[in-house]
């Protein structure tokens, strides 16, 4: 994997557990960094991926107060999402601004500043757009906003032009190259059918195909973690039931709305060669969010060791 050498020494949580969100849904969170420092919160990917020890060293931990919480249904929140009993109906993106909002009343965290790359954005904006007076910066990366152009650029053949080959290991759970039609409305009938037989091979195979179009040069280490089942069922299942959903978003809300962040100063950073969140998404919304700084990486992809150095820059400065 590339190398994190810009990053923070890794931190251990001091304190952590699950918290009741209602819907019979218990999210996980931990805290870690200087009980006394500027309150922050990372927000994961996906959806469906689920915080780690890498999130936590994006902060100086002797100036932040760090949050991390497990969103419905993945990492260690219960149910999971890989559950067959697991209700997805009681899973959208404006339950998990609602859950935020309860975790920063259960911490008692007056203002934080959000982060979030690619999924972890769009959910980034959803909250500050509905709460512009709880959040005291944004820092975003691989921007993602949930439109239906976002979609089909990265499902339905855009970016097959430059992985025809990741591509079409994404087709055969559909019958191959010769698949016609939505990519997304067709894995949604494998990913929620009950037989493993068939759910989990289309979970490996959507996995698979996102772990290897995150970085400019393909990593096995990325892809191998992306596609251990239990995770993959989850992360799959969240991503197609968001996606088929738009994300209960209108198609242009999250940059359409960003008029709301006019008050929050932020930091965006893009990889120009990102091939699951193309670089136009952070132009798009840094021009109606003037208030933001973008910075846009020459030689990265969607994530990757100099967009990681950027972020880490980020936090330093509004730590300050």
């Amino acid at each position: 994997m590339f190398s994190v050498a810009a990053l923070y020494p890794s931190v251990e949580p001091y304190d952590g557990g699950w918290l009741e969100v209602g819907d019979g849904q218990r999210v996980y969170w931990e805290e870690c960094g200087h009980p006394a420092g500027k309150p922050a919160v990372f927000l994961h990917g996906g959806p469906g991926g689920k915080s780690s020890p890498l999130a936590r060293r994006f902060f100086d931990p002797s100036r932040y107060r760090l949050l991390l919480m497990d969103q419905r249904g993945c990492g260690r929140s219960v149910p999971h999402a890989s559950d067959p009993a697991a209700d997805f109906d009681v899973n959208t993106t404006w339950h998990l601004v609602k859950d935020l909002e309860t975790l920063r009343q259960h911490r008692g965290v007056e203002r934080w500043l959000l982060f979030g790359g690619s999924w972890g954005s769009a959910l980034a904006l959803a909250y500050a757009e509905t709460h512009p007076d709880r959040v005291s910066e944004l820092v975003l990366f691989a921007i993602f906003t949930v439109r239906r152009r976002e979609l089909d650029w990265y499902y339905n053949g855009g970016a097959a032009a430059m992985c025809p080959e990741r591509y079409e290991l994404l087709l055969q759970p559909l019958g191959g190259p010769g698949f016609e039609g939505d990519v997304i409305a067709a894995y949604r009938r494998l990913l929620f059918d009950p037989d493993p037989a068939i759910h989990l091979p289309a979970a490996v195979a959507w996995a698979t195909w996102e772990g290897s179009t995150v970085t400019l040069v393909e990593d096995s280490d990325m892809i191998i973690s992306a596609t251990d089942p239990h995770s993959a069922v989850a992360s799959a299942r969240l991503e197609c039931h968001y996606f088929t959903h738009a994300g209960w978003l209108s198609d242009d809300q999250l940059i359409g709305h960003a008029h709301r962040l006019a008050t929050i100063p932020g930091t965006i950073v893009q990889g120009r060669y990102d091939l699951v969140t193309p670089a136009k998404n952070a132009w798009e919304l840094s021009r109606a969010w003037p208030a933001a700084d973008l910075q846009i990486i020459p030689d990265e992809g969607h994530v990757g060791p100099q967009v990681f150095a950027a972020l880490v820059a980020a936090t330093d400065h509004f730590a300050a």
